[in-house]
């Protein structure tokens, strides 16, 4: 779907009475902080103005965002199927918006390693929550129990390991680009990979 100027300019009118609102902005104070009149402003949001790029560039200064942002257009790109790693056994996702984060789903059946040469550090952050199951997380010279709708953040240079306890558990985790790199690198040793 490709949109028209007639779309897109409702879009955006319509994006920037959303983001003034969000931040529970009057129409006075938006445009006070845009620094134009309360009446422009009106009819800028209501589409009786005509929008202009100079205008556009304050209002989103004065709205904390940046023009491209302003003026994106909708995608039809909304719902992403999975890549499938069955050498590891995990779901990946690309997040589209920040192409350097992936999110992982991952099944984990097999305890988190008893040697402390068999924990892998990297640069990096993870964040990951157990959806089902008890995970064993490994920091360190640290271990923590992760269970059922726990989430665990920790960055990646702190040597680490993940397993389950008990019976097998089930881990969403979001990888930046250098966790995803480190373990993508780090071969069988690294479970959560």
């Amino acid at each position: 779907m490709t949109q028209d100027d007639g779309e897109l300019d409702s879009l955006v009118r319509k994006r920037i009475r959303a983001l003034r609102v969000a931040q529970g902005w009057s129409l006075d104070e938006l445009a006070t902080r845009a620094r134009m009149s309360q009446s422009s402003l009106s009819r800028i949001e209501n589409g009786q103005r005509r929008l202009a790029l100079d205008q556009l560039v304050v209002l989103a200064r004065a709205l904390d965002t940046s023009l491209d942002q302003l003026v994106e257009t909708a995608s039809d790109d909304v719902i992403s199927s999975p890549v499938i790693d069955g050498n590891h056994g995990v779901l990946r996702w690309p997040v589209r918006a920040d192409p350097g984060m992936t999110v992982i789903r991952q099944r984990l059946t097999g305890p988190p390693p008893d040697s402390p040469s068999r924990l892998r550090a990297h640069p990096g952050h993870e964040w990951l929550v157990v959806l089902s199951g008890t995970a064993v997380l490994l920091l360190g010279n640290r271990r923590f129990r992760v269970e059922t709708n726990q989430a665990a953040e920790f960055p990646t240079m702190l040597p680490h390991a993940i397993g389950a306890e008990g019976g097998p558990c089930e881990l969403l985790g979001i990888f930046d680009r250098d966790a995803r790199r480190g373990h993508q690198n780090a071969g069988p040793a690294a479970p959560e990979d």
